[in-house]
Formats: C-alpha cells, structure tokens, sequence
C-alpha cells in the first residue's frame, strides 16, 4: 500500500524545534563525550577508585550501574503506551526480523569478525565474541527514544532479547567458543560456564525493574491525572532524568576500567577495529533490511539499534567471572562500550538526518 508523504517541515519551523530543545539535548554529544573523559580520568587519577566501585555489587551486578540504568530508563519506560504493545507484537515481520537479527545474524558477524580482525589474539577474540551474544536490553532504550524510534516496539523487543537471552546464551557460548571453532579447524575451543541464575539476575535488574516501575507509573498516572494531563504535565518533568542517568551511568562505567583502558592503548585499538565494523554492519544492515520489507521509520530504527546494541554489561560480568578481571576478556568487555557509546550516539544523527530526507511524514506525526 502506498502511504502519502506529507511535505517536510520549512526551515523556520525546523529552528523552532531546535529552539525548543534544552541545552542538555542540544549539545548531548558534548556532555557523553565529556562523561566518558571524566570517567577515564577518574578511574586513572584516583587510585583504587575501580576496585572500590567495583566491590559495591551483589551478584556480579554492580550496584552503582544499576541504579544509572534504572534512572536512565525509567522516564523512557513510563512514556510507553502498554495498551498499544498488541499492535507490536502482531507485526511479525519485526518480530521475526529481530529475532533473525539479534540470534542468528548477530553472534555470527561478531564471531566472524573476531577471527578475522584478531587471529594471533584468542584472549581478546574471546571476550568480543562474548560481547556478541550478549544482546542489548538496556541502554538501546535511550537510544532508540533520542532517534524518535517506536518505543512500544523497542519494550517489546527488548522484553524479547530478555527472555532469549535467559535461554539461549549459555547454549551459543557453548557453540561459538567450542564446538564452531573445533568444526572449522581454528583450534580447541574455550569453554563458557555461565550459571543462568546470574543471566536471569542480570535480565531483572537491568529491564525488569525499570520495565515494572514504568508500567506501575503509567497506569495509576493514568487513571490519577488522565491520559492528557499525564502526558503533558508529569512526563515532561521526569523526562530529563533518563539523559542524566544516562551521563552517570558512563562516568561510573568508565570509571571502573579507566586505568586499563588508558595503559593499553594499542590492544584497545586492535579490539575496536572489529567492533567498528560490527556496528556499521548491524545498523545500516537492518535499516536497509526494514526499508525493504516496508517496515515505518520508527520501527525499522528500533530494530536498527536494537540489531547493533549490545549488552556490555553482562558481557563484562560474564568475562570476568570466567576469565579474571585482568584477563584479555575483560578488557575486550570493557572497550565494548567505549566504541559503542560514542558511535551510537552518531547513529541517532544517522537516523534522524534520514528521518528528515526520507520520512518527513513521520515528523510531521510526532509534531
């Protein structure tokens, strides 16, 4: 069916939407830019400032992480309208391009580009294939609501990657580590011995608070306030909450590994080569693939970012406590979010440039 293009937005009412903007969202590559420096800085300046933070945790979860993340996704969550999440589920043609994406088409890239990118270095090949079978469920929440994506489709599939994440993670550890590598002639493999407790802990803590807190604020908000008022009076006032729980959680994660990070830097470019080319090849690879099977803007920028996001979180945690907290695993965990937060950030550009060019009708809608 063939869907009428509304014209786009002149100029004048485009500066009148960036007038609007705070000068949090405006300058918000700035600000993570710098939340990323002062983490560095922090973690390298201040001794022993790592282990300390990293010793407040229950359960391999780090507490300070956790609570970044609740704050970070609790506005982005409490915005979602659950009464339209049935419209979600029955697009099976995002449902099951995710679950292709995220499952099958994810973990082999990364695996690919692990051996192509890092043959002479099986530690650090090792913790980037980790990074690859630990699909998103967290901060691909922000990202998608800064690019405007659909964010009843982004609850929905990242409530999915939660539950395959639970069954599916130890079992493609198992194949990606030991038995493909074996099948292929690359050697003996590495096993990885992840107790589904700690994966379904991770899951809770870092989708299942936020997600509950979120549904909890929309429904008696909304039978307190009414839907209109809701939206137009609370929400606005815990909005900024998700960018600076956003900015806290990646000081306090940068925090963490900054020594390492900073004493290796040519290890850290070896591994970020790979994970470059992972992002581009996710999120260019679904956007292209939505446009074709005529998925909206919104949904095909959600199944974007959540194909390129990753759940660093659980892989650092994984890595470590399988491998050592100094092991070349860790580290590969650890300069995961180093690349991805950074280029990310760009993506939502990406997507937003393209929204304007290609999709100003959905513009328009959200006007």
């Amino acid at each position: 069916m063939t869907r009428t293009e509304s014209p786009a937005p002149t100029t004048a009412e485009e500066s009148s939407v960036v007038a609007k903007l705070s000068t949090l969202d405006r300058f918000l590559a700035v600000w993570i830019l710098l939340a990323m420096a002062v983490g560095l800085g922090l973690g390298r300046l201040i001794p022993g400032m790592g282990d300390a933070l990293a010793q407040v945790e229950i359960g391999g979860i780090s507490l300070p992480i956790a609570l970044g993340l609740l704050v970070m996704m609790y506005p982005v969550l409490a915005k979602v309208r659950y009464d339209r999440l049935d419209a979600v589920t029955g697009d099976r043609r995002l449902m099951l391009s995710s679950l292709v994406i995220n499952w099958i088409l994810g973990p082999a890239v990364m695996f690919a580009l692990a051996w192509i990118f890092l043959p002479d270095l099986p530690e650090y090949r090792t913790g980037l294939i980790i990074v690859g079978l630990a699909r998103c469920i967290a901060m691909v929440i922000i990202w998608n609501d800064l690019a405007c994506g659909d964010r009843e489709a982004a609850a929905v599939l990242v409530a999915l990657n939660s539950v395959f994440q639970v069954i599916a993670f130890g079992l493609l550890g198992w194949f990606y580590l030991d038995l493909l590598p074996q099948w292929l002639g690359l050697g003996d493999g590495q096993g990885l011995d992840v107790p589904v407790w700690h994966i379904a802990l991770n899951v809770i803590v870092f989708l299942g608070v936020p997600l509950l807190a979120g549904f909890l604020t929309r429904r008696i908000g909304e039978q307190k306030l009414g839907r209109e008022r809701y939206e137009s009076n609370f929400l606005p006032k815990i909005g900024p909450w998700a960018l600076y729980g956003l900015l806290f959680t990646i000081v306090i994660l940068f925090a963490l590994q900054g020594k390492t990070i900073t004493s290796q830097p040519v290890d850290v470019v070896r591994i970020a080569l790979p994970l470059l080319v992972y992002f581009a090849v996710m999120f260019f690879g679904t956007f292209l693939l939505g446009k074709a099977i005529g998925l909206t803007y919104e949904r095909t920028t959600t199944l974007a970012f959540t194909a390129a996001g990753n759940n660093f979180e659980l892989a650092i945690a994984v890595a470590i406590a399988t491998f050592g907290v100094t092991s070349g695993q860790a580290l590969s965990g650890v300069v995961g979010p180093l690349i991805e937060v950074p280029v990310l950030v760009a993506l939502v550009y990406v997507a937003l440039a393209w929204r304007k060019k290609f999709a100003p009708s959905a513009i328009n809608a959200s006007a």
